[in-house]
């Protein structure tokens, strides 16, 4: 009965329906309005998106668009914090050469637009990386001390997810650059230099909706899918029920 919105990326995404997450306040947001549909995978890089994209998005046969058939209303693409893994550090094995992020940003947009021509595509940059809270963190044994990523090989792969949006005519969340504009970022938006805290979560979710309402995807003009209490005549509710 309702359009969606599906979140696909990586543990950012899949985080974001948790406590203070920017995808649950997008389900508050859009409530009696839009499904919000959750495809986060933990640890994934653009490499491996690429070969599920068929089952994240299968034909619409199969009961396509994430949760039920019709194109989606908008799909956030969320990747390039494990793309961005340092290729000789404990993490390796999630890094992703930078021209390679480049071309699989482009096949994911066009897989989604040859999927869904009308489906807004609106891809999200990396987060910025507080390089002592990776150390303070890691996710595997790391006896070198030194953290996978750094931030500013985190900014060379959000520069490159700009230079894809702007190729394939998307809108884009420049993460990397508004996180910093704020002071003290590192422990105020990143609980381990890398995952957010709800204050970083609050920053994803305003600028997903900004660049969602400038798109036109915005809740006033979206119609709901039953009555509202408000639209009810109290001596006959029944009457909203008719066609």
């Amino acid at each position: 009965m309702r359009p969606k919105i599906i979140l696909f990326g990586d543990s950012i995404t899949e985080e974001s329906f948790g406590k203070g997450g920017w995808g649950a306040a997008l389900a508050h947001h859009f409530s009696r309005k839009v499904d919000l549909v959750l495809r986060g995978y933990s640890g994934y890089n653009t490499r491996w998106a690429l070969h599920v994209m068929e089952k994240v998005f299968p034909a619409e046969s199969e009961g396509g668009g994430g949760g039920g058939g019709g194109a989606p209303l908008a799909i956030t693409v969320f990747f390039g914090a494990n793309d961005a893994c340092l290729p000789d550090r404990y993490g390796a094995f999630q890094h992703v050469p930078l021209l390679e992020y480049k071309q699989n940003l482009h096949s994911i947009v066009s897989f989604i637009k040859k999927r869904w021509p009308t489906t807004l595509v609106l891809l999200i940059t990396p987060p910025p990386i507080d390089e002592d809270g990776r150390i303070q963190h890691p996710f595997v044994e790391n006896p070198s001390g030194l953290p996978e990523r750094t931030n500013e090989t985190a900014g060379t792969y959000a520069k490159v997810c700009i230079e894809v949006a702007g190729e394939c005519g998307v809108p884009v969340v420049d993460l990397w650059s508004k996180m910093q504009q704020f002071p003290g970022w590192q422990k105020d938006h990143l609980r381990d230099g890398l995952h957010l805290t709800p204050t970083g979560n609050r920053i994803v979710f305003d600028e997903v909706v900004e660049k969602f309402r400038k798109e036109d995807l915005r809740l006033e003009t979206l119609p709901a899918d039953l009555p509202l209490l408000a639209e009810m005549d109290p001596s006959d509710p029944l009457k909203s029920f008719k066609d």
